[in-house]
């Protein structure tokens, strides 16, 4: 969910910002059904999603959800993430401006979305004409976002209370996101990430 994210770690780490966002649709190995530079990209994906989920920091902001709220708080943190990232852009990403990038990062993707997962394909039909990483420096946009995930997804019906926790707890959120990112941000510099996975995580 957090595709801002996902891309400018890409970006940073100078791997490919395809196989970055289209990890998320790729089970398994990807070797042999995508170009390397792609097939290095969904990896390093998996192994920042995996450097996040156990992330203390991290563990901190989920416990500010509450306990309704608690077990979808990972995927709600995703966005938050992302409206940080596009809210606070200019201060976390001096040498391009976030329309600059968004449009990078489009038409770098774009033209190779005939060689992906359909559902993939659909989704990159929404995110960039809807604008949704410029937008989700808006409140109410993630707001929007997670009830329509709510509405989609019965399971994930909290998703919709959730988004009180995150204005609720904003300025905390807020505070760690300043602390998580940058970290992040420095392991992607150091090109961190692809190193960090086990092999039968590779398998």
């Amino acid at each position: 969910m957090n595709y801002l994210a996902h891309l400018h770690l890409a970006h940073t780490a100078q791997s490919s910002l395809l196989g970055n966002i289209l990890a998320d649709f790729v089970r398994g190995n990807p070797t042999g059904l995508y170009e390397p530079d792609v097939v290095s990209g969904i990896y390093m994906h998996r192994s920042v999603d995996k450097a996040t989920d156990s992330h203390p920091l991290v563990k901190q902001a989920r416990a500010l959800f509450r306990p309704d709220y608690r077990r979808v708080a990972p995927i709600t943190l995703d966005l938050i993430w992302d409206h940080f990232l596009s809210l606070h852009w200019s201060k976390i990403e001096a040498s391009i401006t976030l329309p600059e990038f968004v449009s990078m990062a489009r038409n770098t993707i774009e033209p190779n979305l005939c060689h992906t997962p359909e559902k993939f394909q659909e989704l990159n039909e929404y995110m960039w004409p809807q604008q949704w990483l410029t937008r989700y420096s808006q409140k109410d946009y993630i707001g929007k976002s997670l009830n329509g995930m709510a509405s989609r997804r019965p399971k994930l019906s909290a998703l919709s209370g959730s988004f009180d926790d995150f204005l609720l707890q904003y300025g905390q959120l807020e505070q760690i996101f300043f602390q998580f990112y940058p970290q992040m941000m420095s392991k992607a510099q150091q090109q961190l990430f692809a190193q960090s996975l086990t092999i039968n995580e590779l398998k």
